[in-house]
């Protein structure tokens, strides 16, 4: 039986929606933030996110896992006050042609250990950003399903990491340990593993290319 979470997405775009109405499905309880009051987004939210609460982004505090799903290029807009002493995904993606060139994540570290040292004292994990939001809702299977669908997690956090594999199971897909957070680079914008559909046994494989390929730079 999965274990019920309380999840606060902060976002309510396409990929915070997306991950709110399968985590509902999975048991858990979610709360949506954005930037604005509760009341600017409770209609939107019972409409899109159906059995999810809009809430101030304050009301995000105290949840099992926080998942930030905002474009990557406002992340210092970000209160990240809210986000202190949480368990954090991180789902967003860098890409110079939307986002403009941004130089801190042109340096060769991974966007996350950039967001990681923006965010300060936070757990953060990241995952859900190799599947389309539109996927994430259609190619769900039960565990021990065969083929199916595996997603990366990468986070210096173990404890961190196991809540999350947990959560990725009860959404429907196999979580596959992709080391630390330096490892989100085999997860990005470009990579095999954000371009394709993978079951656990490929993503395993194409980690430990990626994680070669990164050792011998």
């Amino acid at each position: 039986m999965t274990q019920q979470l309380s999840i606060g997405i902060l976002g309510a775009g396409r990929v915070g929606t997306a991950v709110g109405r399968q985590a509902i499905r999975a048991g858990h309880t979610v709360r949506i933030a954005t930037g604005k009051p509760a009341s600017e987004i409770q209609l939107l939210t019972e409409v899109i996110v159906p059995g999810a609460q809009a809430v101030d982004k304050e009301g995000l505090r105290g949840s099992d896992i926080i998942i930030v799903a905002v474009p990557l290029h406002k992340y210092r807009s970000i209160d990240t006050d809210v986000l202190q002493g949480h368990v954090v995904i991180d789902t967003m993606n860098y890409w110079a042609p939307v986002d403009g060139v941004m130089e801190e994540f042109e340096s060769g570290a991974s966007t996350s250990e950039v967001t990681a040292d923006f965010f300060g004292d936070v757990r953060l994990v990241k995952t859900l950003n190799h599947i389309g939001y539109g996927e994430l809702e259609v190619e769900s299977q039960p565990s021990g399903a065969p083929g199916r669908r595996a997603l990366a997690v990468a986070a210096d956090d173990d404890d961190a990491k196991q809540v999350v594999a947990a959560f990725i199971d009860s959404l429907g897909y196999d979580a596959v340990d992709a080391g630390p957070l330096a490892a989100g680079q085999a997860l990005e914008n470009g990579t095999d593993i954000f371009n394709g559909r993978h079951d656990a046994e490929q993503m395993r494989s194409l980690l430990d290319q990626c994680h070669r390929v990164l050792s011998n730079a």
